[in-house]
């Protein structure tokens, strides 16, 4: 493809001819694993929840001294406590503890840690919450989770068949399973943000993949496109249409995401970081995960539909456009009629011949 060729199609003047559907096997087996990946680390590595989540105290103040992380875990060690410590651009301190509620040199230990930075204890500005909170937290967010995707299921199959309902919950359970393991595997805080990110993204996953099936649904109303090409091909044709259409969207969605997780603060960043990640993968799995599974299970309801062949009759009158496995059944009057609306006239070079009425007789 030349760049002008590129240029035409990416600016929506030409229609690709990529054969998405056709490597179907090679995206599967790259979503594969990054499925197996993800697993591994939710399994093995589990997530960094914020306090939010576990409970605990988070603890920040201003440095005003020479005070290093080292420090800071001694004074923390010395009252039994374990925790994370940064210091961040080496005039800021933050801490997460386990909870202080409840215990009786919690004023101590911030008087220790104010007189470490040069400050008093009233700067230290303390957060602490309960993991009651946390679980709380927790349930609310998977309930909200699963409410979202029955929702979403339900929604296609009414508004399209339960064919694509299937296989955009299964690009759904692919965008949530490859973000979580992200998180997993990069170690990054969990936080409710994050919650809110993942279920926006379901939200633009969904968008890009309704616009994908109502093409393919489009074209697939067309028997005589139907029975020319076939199931498979007609939404491989459909994908090449609208392509261009999600790729750019999806550029225009990450490129301010980006400049918030470059550029934003730490809430911010939490956000933008869920945000990006599951921006792209949906971007991915609406073509690559979504359409090609639509082919496969469309392809078993037409093989279970088909009639079994009983030996010593004759084959029953259909005719079946089969591409890569994949058969849909189009009536033989459907085909017929489709095709001969298309198919011009022989033409033979010899003038066609009008008939004369019969003379009239005579009367005597």
């Amino acid at each position: 493809m030349t760049f002008r060729e590129f240029a035409d199609v990416y600016r929506g003047y030409r229609i690709p001819r990529f054969k998405l559907i056709e490597h179907r096997n090679w995206w599967f087996i790259f979503s594969g694993v990054l499925i197996v990946l993800s697993i591994v680390g939710i399994v093995f590595r589990g997530f960094n929840f914020s306090i939010d989540f576990e409970g605990g105290a988070q603890l920040s103040y201003p440095l005003h001294t020479g005070a290093t992380v080292q420090d800071i875990d001694s004074v923390l060690a010395k009252y039994g406590l374990t925790g994370e410590v940064q210091v961040v651009s080496g005039d800021s301190v933050a801490i997460r503890t386990q909870s202080l509620t409840g215990r009786s040199d919690s004023t101590k230990l911030l008087g220790d840690l104010a007189s470490e930075a040069g400050i008093t204890a009233q700067d230290i500005n303390v957060q602490d919450i309960g993991p009651s909170w946390g679980a709380e937290i927790s349930k609310k967010a998977l309930r909200g989770l699963i409410i979202v995707l029955i929702a979403i299921g339900l929604y296609i199959a009414f508004r399209f068949e339960w064919a694509m309902a299937a296989g955009a919950m299964i690009a759904l359970v692919h965008d949530v399973t490859i973000t979580a393991g992200v998180y997993a595997l990069t170690g990054r805080v969990v936080t409710p943000e994050t919650v809110i990110a993942i279920l926006t993204i379901l939200g633009f996953s969904l968008y890009d993949t309704v616009v994908i099936y109502d093409k393919v649904k489009e074209n697939t109303e067309s028997p005589a496109l139907l029975a020319r090409m076939g199931y498979t091909k007609v939404v491989d044709l459909s994908l090449n249409q609208t392509v261009m259409r999600s790729v750019n969207t999806s550029l225009v969605v990450l490129l301010p995401i980006l400049s918030l997780l470059l550029f934003g603060g730490d809430t911010l960043k939490d956000f933008a970081f869920a945000m990006f990640v599951g921006v792209a993968i949906g971007a991915y799995s609406s073509i690559f995960i979504a359409a090609p599974m639509l082919t496969i299970i469309r392809g078993r309801e037409m093989a279970r539909r088909t009639p079994a062949r009983v030996p010593g009759r004759p084959a029953p009158r259909t005719a079946v456009a089969t591409v890569d496995g994949t058969g849909v059944a189009v009536s033989d009057a459907a085909a017929t009629s489709a095709t001969a609306r298309q198919r011009p006239r022989p033409n033979t070079g010899r003038p066609r011949s009008k008939r004369r009425p019969p003379a009239k007789r005579k009367r005597r």
